[in-house]
């Protein structure tokens, strides 16, 4: 059983975390993605030391950032989906809180794909759930029958890099996302050419843009 102090560093350690994932994203949104470890550590309140035991470079420290939002803005808006009666408002749902994070998270984005993160096994569960919201929106007749698995990850590229040629704050994203949503209707749809299987290497590097 741990003792008080052993509690208490532990506390303390978490809270250091917090607070450094936290002034990674706000870091990085105010001074961008090549903001350095040593003014991240400054904004937190920690000693550069502390900043790099727990992260020893920007890649992973971008990355534990990106999963801090990813529990914030995408987790709930899942867990809320999933018990919506509306499958194509809950699909949207999602779609948009990722596009949100997208957006609010850009630099970090950046920042992290710059630095070489991979980040395919926060995103898993993500990409699990927009399959099976989709496949309850087809089953209810809401979204085009033949839209498959793979198609989901590449529509989900289209919309984030669409972030790079607009100012993420202004969410002129959303009138894209319209226009995929309109397409993505059975009203009026064309056939679509078979889908082809995803690379193996096309995940984790894209997701965020």
């Amino acid at each position: 059983m741990a003792t008080d102090p052993e509690r208490l560093l532990r506390t303390d350690a978490a809270r250091n975390v917090e607070r450094i994932l936290r002034s990674a994203r706000k870091v990085f949104t105010e001074s961008g993605p090549d903001a350095q470890l040593d003014e991240i550590a400054q904004h937190a309140g920690v000693g550069s030391r502390t900043l790099y035991r727990r992260f020893p470079n920007k890649a992973v420290l971008a990355k534990a950032a990106l999963e801090q939002g990813i529990a914030e803005y995408i987790a709930p808006a899942i867990e809320q989906a999933l018990l919506d009666d509306d499958p194509l408002r809950a699909l949207t749902s999602v779609i948009d809180a990722a596009m949100g994070l997208a957006a609010h998270e850009h630099n970090t984005l950046a920042a992290a794909r710059r630095a070489g993160a991979v980040i395919s096994d926060a995103i898993g569960p993500y990409y699990t759930s927009l399959t099976l919201l989709t496949r309850r929106a087809q089953q209810a007749g809401r979204i085009r029958a033949d839209l498959a698995p793979e198609d989901l990850p590449r529509i989900m590229a289209m919309l984030f890099s669409l972030l790079w040629t607009m100012d993420p704050a202004s969410e002129g994203w959303r009138r894209y996302l319209s226009l995929i949503l309109d397409g993505m209707s059975p009203a009026a749809a064309t056939p679509l050419p078979e889908p082809v299987p995803l690379r193996p290497s096309s995940q984790p590097r894209n997701w965020p843009i």
